[in-house]
């Protein structure tokens, strides 16, 4: 007899046994792309309802901003702040901070630091803080925004960027640019002293 089998036989063979397969597997398979496509986004899950869900990351406060009038070297500068929870009803604290004391202060009554409540029909709050920008140039008003939830803190952290005056962005250069025997390019960083 001839061992090898023809490709049409075992074309026919597929088929019969497909057909005569379990139909309770089909019932499973389209009870179960039935309820995923019954459930609902993501984002229209309440926020007390606890899913694993991986997703893009983002942060658990999204902090939107608004700089109000022309920034100017001594004069203060007051920032509109739209604080909007992604993960509930839960107190935030913000806190704000400059990155050089030098560049950028506060005014004696800018509290450094407030506690929000939101209400849960609107997650949102807007916030106002006020500077004053002492250098013309690039500067950042860095906003942190931290949550207690029960399995630990959540937060974020936003940059906000003020232009003050017509002076360009300047980086600043770290170390000295050389070459190497090979003609490859390499920064030479002084040693800091501690």
């Amino acid at each position: 007899m001839n061992r090898v089998m023809n490709p049409l036989t075992t074309l026919i063979a597929g088929l019969l046994l497909a057909a005569c397969g379990d139909s309770g597997v089909d019932e499973q398979s389209s009870a179960a792309e039935q309820a995923v496509a019954n459930d609902p986004p993501v984002a229209a899950l309440a926020p007390d309802e606890k899913y694993n869900v991986t997703a893009k990351p983002s942060g658990p406060v999204k902090i939107s901003y608004r700089i109000i009038g022309t920034p100017i070297v001594g004069q203060p500068v007051t920032i509109d702040l739209q604080v909007e929870s992604r993960v509930g009803d839960m107190p935030i604290t913000l806190s704000y901070e400059t990155n050089d004391s030098t560049a950028m202060t506060f005014p004696e009554a800018q509290l450094q630091s407030v506690s929000l409540t939101l209400v849960d029909d609107e997650r949102m709050s807007a916030q106002q803080v006020t500077v004053i920008p002492m250098r013309e140039g690039r500067l950042f008003l860095n906003v942190g925004a931290v949550l207690q939830t029960e399995t630990g803190s959540l937060q974020t952290v936003t940059a906000i960027p003020i232009q003050v005056g017509s002076a360009p962005r300047v980086l600043q250069e770290n170390g000295v640019v050389t070459t190497d025997e090979n003609g490859e390019l390499l920064r030479e960083m002084p040693a800091s002293e501690s």
